[in-house]
């Protein structure tokens, strides 16, 4: 993303480095003007009720979050009522960004996605406050996420040392959410006697014989081989590990380790990446992807797939996104070296601004408390599943469904638009934590946690997965002026490089022309990013 960045960054460093210089241990929290009024355990948070300015970003535009059964009900557990102010989600980053700009912005920001840059920008201008300040004693339920997993607690923590967001976390355990591979149609595969494909020649033979051999039976050439929605990226981050790459997994997608080193190397640059475009350029020019995947968009192509003629399929379990039955996951793929390995995998770790407090905020002990209900299991299952009878019902066995009116809704709506009167999840922009009990997406469901047990054997190691890195203000600065032409660069040869638009032969003079961008100083601020983060441990 295009960002801009105050000026004063010399005076913003030198607070930090003196911020950096006390330990948390040598510091004085000031207490909240109303911190006399929070309980330390149970509901309501607060004794007497307080009122809290609050702006989010929403899906859905017809949902009014200040009448909504999520918050009402909230409310009423904890005695903090919120006063909803709301966006779409598509104008949140400028309205977040015009309302910080003219110092006219609430005590908290929920479901705002603010970036790691505005983290640490705003919070070493004191806009933002650090919530480390208040974890030990109000947050129990992310304090232990911290302690349970130590590269959320690093991937969460800016470089002076603080924590200025409550993020999204996915539970680690919840496979299906952090690794699958695309969906074949397996009675096509059947009806022409295949099997399903292990390696990239494989898969384009499959391919081409989806289209060329007419496996719906219809005596149409109406097959289509593979397609999605969501762009080349989808394709690209099934077979990154195929062909050795991200085996750090991908919290810094562009970024990778040398083979036997610890020094950082510029993933698009890499003749790996090269051969991974050679194989999708053979595919796309053979009209074996949806043609129009550098254009598209979700709804649109939805449209094309829901009639059923796609063999295979890049987006979650088609049985749940377009009712059509029949598709399996795809084998993680060996590549033309043997690698074998899903490498598209982060810690976890989602956007680490969904939540942050400013410092007009009267009553901060009470809203860390208030934000922190939703990272422990009664506060995952309210958010998710709403509340019982109403929303869901629990089986003998413990489980917990939607209702019919839910998952069958007699106005015909889908289940996102259903619960959408009642709750805020869907689009997928919230803090808190996601707990396979609780989230009846399609990741969730039967097909994908077979997809992911599928998965998990090639799937990248934990202990593996290097966490996002977090720059100093100044290295923000350097890291923008680089990557923001360099980004665009690569987007444009990738494509360029999959359609034919651009030869092969080019390779070299597209790496020169990364060089001459400032590749090399990007690499360099990055390394000493890494390198910080050691030294932290």
């Amino acid at each position: 993303m295009k960002r801009k960045y105050f000026s004063s960054v010399a005076a913003l460093l030198l607070t930090a480095s003196i911020l950096g210089a006390c330990s948390e241990d040598d510091q004085t929290i000031e207490k909240g003007e109303n911190a006399h009024n929070v309980k330390a355990t149970g509901m309501p948070i607060v004794e007497e009720s307080i009122q809290v300015d609050g702006f989010a970003a929403k899906f859905f535009a017809s949902q009014n979050w200040n009448d909504l059964m999520l918050w009402d009900e909230y409310e009423k557990m904890t005695n903090i009522e919120v006063d909803w102010k709301t966006v779409q989600i598509e104008g949140l980053a400028e309205k977040r960004n015009l309302m910080l700009a003219a110092g006219d912005y609430p005590e908290l920001f929920f479901a705002s996605a603010f970036p790691k840059t505005d983290l640490i920008k705003y919070g070493q201008q004191g806009v933002f406050l650090p919530i480390s300040d208040y974890i030990d004693e109000y947050a129990p339920n992310f304090k232990k996420i911290l302690e349970e997993y130590p590269s959320v607690k690093k991937g969460v923590t800016m470089p002076d040392g603080k924590i200025y967001g409550f993020p999204a976390f996915y539970d680690p355990n919840f496979e299906a959410l952090r690794a699958g591979t695309p969906w074949i149609k397996k009675d096509w595969l059947d009806k022409l006697g295949l099997e399903e494909p292990e390696t990239p020649d494989e898969l384009y033979e499959v391919l081409k014989a989806f289209k060329e051999q007419d496996p719906n039976g219809n005596g149409k050439a109406d097959e289509e081989g593979w397609g999605t929605g969501y762009g080349i990226n989808q394709f690209i981050g099934y077979l990154r590990g195929t062909y050795g790459l991200n085996k750090q997994g991908s919290m810094n997608i562009n970024l990778d380790f040398k083979e036997g080193t610890e020094e950082f190397r510029f993933v698009p640059a890499t003749d790996e990446y090269k051969e991974l475009l050679k194989f999708l350029n053979k595919l796309y020019t053979e009209g074996l992807i949806n043609q129009d995947i550098f254009t598209t968009e979700p709804h649109v192509f939805a449209a094309e797939a829901s009639k059923g003629n796609f063999g295979m399929l890049a987006e979650v379990d088609p049985a749940e996104l377009l009712n059509l039955d029949g598709y399996v996951g795809v084998p993680v793929l060996e590549g033309p070296t043997g690698e074998r390995a899903y490498n598209t995998v982060s810690n976890g770790l989602g956007n680490l601004g969904m939540f942050v407090l400013t410092d007009k905020a009267k009553n901060p002990e009470a809203m860390v408390r208030w934000m922190d209900y939703f990272y422990g299991e009664e506060g995952s299952k309210m958010f998710f599943m709403g509340f019982e009878g109403v929303t869901f019902e629990e089986d003998e066995e413990g489980n917990f469904k939607y209702l019919e009116t839910i998952t069958d809704n007699p106005d015909g709506l889908n289940v996102d638009q259903a619960i959408s009167e009642y709750l805020t999840w869907p689009g997928g922009y919230y803090p808190g934590m996601v707990r396979k009990k609780y989230f009846q997406g399609a990741e969730g469901k039967e097909n994908s946690t077979l997809n992911a047990e599928k998965v998990l054997p090639y799937r990248i190691k934990d202990e593996d997965i290097l966490p996002g890195l977090n720059y100093t203000l100044e290295e923000n600065e350097k890291v923008s002026a680089v990557m923001t032409d360099v980004q665009t660069y690569v987007d444009e040869m990738t494509a360029g490089f999959i359609t034919g638009n651009q030869d092969f032969s080019k390779w070299d003079d597209y790496k020169k022309t990364l060089d001459k961008m400032g590749l090399e100083s990007y690499l360099e601020v990055a390394q000493g990013a890494y390198e910080r983060s050691k030294e932290e441990e």
